[in-house]
Parts: structure tokens; sequence; C-alpha cells
């Protein structure tokens, strides 16, 4: 019984994998009842298809590995399962071929029917829309920067020290090495968020000497110390996107940006923070990490873990036609 339902999974998982590259009519049965995801897959297929020729590039492949997380028996001939799907998308722009990778979740519940087994409906997490619990109060606040000194990172003989009051240069290669070796991992040294794109970001931004604004309070700055008497301790604008585009926006000092009108402007090292809805409330966070063929950047994120994906994020499943994006060009020296 397992292996029948695990061919089928395999099935499924290949047919996903042929969905995200090839946008013809399949010409073999899905293997998929899920009518509402039928559409929705359907109607994907064409966006990816208009997005790659809107962008000059063409799609050539994709590599996609499955892990299954758990099953779940909820009766006898259903079944319900998690997925974690790592996926590796080649594809050409002018003339040089390009990688993305990134890392999604769903799950699916099968079915036994008759002799065989179908999947009868896909989950699909949207976790680049989700918020931190409990921060919803800053979304709409007036930002005001609290002067006073800064002190210190707490594990400052680990990473380095955030705290220097003379001038330095971001580094803006160290800040893509950090993204690129974590890119789809946890730095032990830190907090581990269930919502984790604006906390690795702000992760990048001190590896490349990005200093702490230290004030104490988790509302002003941009700081982090961990847990301190059991204690959660670090600022709002480390961990959540809303408020990391309100104190990049109003920084006058330490960590600075100017805002760009254009991704074309971006660097590496800069910041791109996604407002989804386009109700000013921003919640998702990525860091440049390269360019396209074109000049136009690409960008490492996590809670969807993501390396060199195209900036504008209009193949995730969080995007609407009402995205804003606001694009952060980090100060060259602090």
């Amino acid at each position: 019984m397992a292996d029948e339902w695990r061919r089928i999974l395999t099935k499924y998982v290949n047919q996903l994998n042929q969905d995200e590259v090839d946008y013809r009519v399949r010409t073999e049965d899905s293997v998929v009842t899920d009518l509402d995801y039928l559409i929705r897959s359907g109607e994907r297929k064409h966006k990816l298809e208009m997005w790659y020729r809107e962008r000059g590039a063409a799609p050539v492949r994709c590599e996609t590995k499955a892990r299954l997380i758990r099953e779940i028996e909820h009766r006898a001939g259903e079944l319900e399962v998690e997925l974690m799907l790592l996926q590796k998308i080649y594809y050409d722009k002018g003339g040089a071929r390009h990688q993305e990778q990134r890392v999604d979740q769903q799950r699916l519940t099968l079915l036994r029917e008759g002799e065989g087994w179908t999947v009868s409906r896909v989950y699909q997490p949207v976790p680049e829309r989700s918020a931190p619990v409990n921060v919803a109060s800053i979304y709409n606040q007036d930002y005001t920067e609290k002067a006073g000194p800064s002190r210190p990172y707490l594990n400052h003989q680990i990473l380095g020290a955030g705290g220097s009051q003379r001038s330095t240069a971001y580094r803006r290669e160290d800040a893509v090495l950090y993204a690129d070796r974590w890119w789809d991992s946890f730095n032990p040294e830190f907090a581990q968020f269930e919502v984790d794109c604006t906390s690795y970001i702000s992760q990048c931004l001190f590896a490349g000497g990005a200093p702490i604004n230290y004030t104490g309070k988790r509302e002003s700055g941009w700081w982090y110390k961990g847990y301190v008497g059991k204690q959660e301790a670090w600022s709002y604008s480390w961990a959540v996107a809303n408020a990391l585009q309100l104190f990049l926006t109003h920084s006058s000092s330490h960590l600075r940006a100017e805002i760009v009108d254009r991704p074309e402007l971006l660097q590496l090292g800069d910041v791109i923070i996604y407002d989804w809805d386009g109700n000013g409330a921003y919640q998702h966070s990525t860091i440049v990490t390269a360019f396209d063929a074109g000049g136009m950047p690409l960008v490492n994120a996590h809670t969807t873990p993501s390396q060199h994906r195209y900036w504008d994020y209009r193949d995730s499943y969080a995007w609407t036609e009402n995205t804003v994006y606001r694009f952060f060009h980090i100060a060259d020296r602090f």
C-alpha cells in the first residue's frame, strides 16, 4: 500500500517539476483531482510564460527534489502528507545561463480510489505573506528615531564588533557571502523566527559591517541581543519587514539607506522590501546577491528560502497585481 501512494507522490512531483518550465497542455493525465488547484495551476503556468517573455528570458529546465516531512493517516484510504520541495530552475537570458533555487512546502491529501491513489487536495502555504505575532501595532505608527549611544552587539566576539563609532565602509561582498552561506539554513548564533526573512536580511547587513544602533527599546534603533533573562532582546526593525523599511526610510545615523525608484539602480548588498497588498504594510524583505545578463537584480531571502531569485517575485504565490516595492540603496559608509 505504501509503495502505491509513494508512486503517485513521485508522479505528482514530476508533473510539478515539468509545469515550472513547460507551459504546454499536459499530454498525460494529471494525478490531481483538486479542481481549484488545477485552475490555479493553469493560471500560474500562463503567468509564468508571460513573465519570462517580458523579461526576455527562456526557462530551460527545472530540477525538483522532494522530501517527505511527515505523513498522517486520517482513516483507511486517506492520507495527508507534507512535502519539502527544493527546486533548481535554469533559464537563459542574453546568451547567459542562470540558475535560481528556492525551497517550498506543500501539504497534500491522498485518496485511495479503486486500485489506485489520487491527490485530492493540494494546500500551498504562503509564508511570505505572514507577519510575526504581536507586532501589528508598529505597522502604522509614526517612526521617531531615538538618539543615543550605540553599544556593542552581545556576541561581538563571534561575528565582530557592531558598535564602532568610526566611519566604516559597507562591505557589500561580505554581505553577499553571508547571504549565500545561509540562504537555506539558519545561523545557530541567532534566534530562529518562524517568519525569518527580515532577521536574515539584518544578519546579512551586519555581516557587511552595518553598525548596530542599540537603544534598548524594541520600537527604535536597529539591534539584536538574542535572549536575555529569557526575554526577547531585539528591535522590531531587526526582525519585521515593515519596521525595517520604516527604519531605513528615516534613519540618519548608523545603518542608513537611500530610497531609489528603479531596481536597476541597486547594487550588491542592497535591500528590497515588498508590500503584497499595496496597503502600506510591508511584509517581505530580500537582499541583492547577483544580477542577470540584463543587469536586473537577483535576490536571496528566507521564510521561503531563495537564492538568486528574480527581484520582482512575480513567480511567488504571495505576489499580487497590487504589489508595491521599496528599493533601498544601503549607504557606502556608515
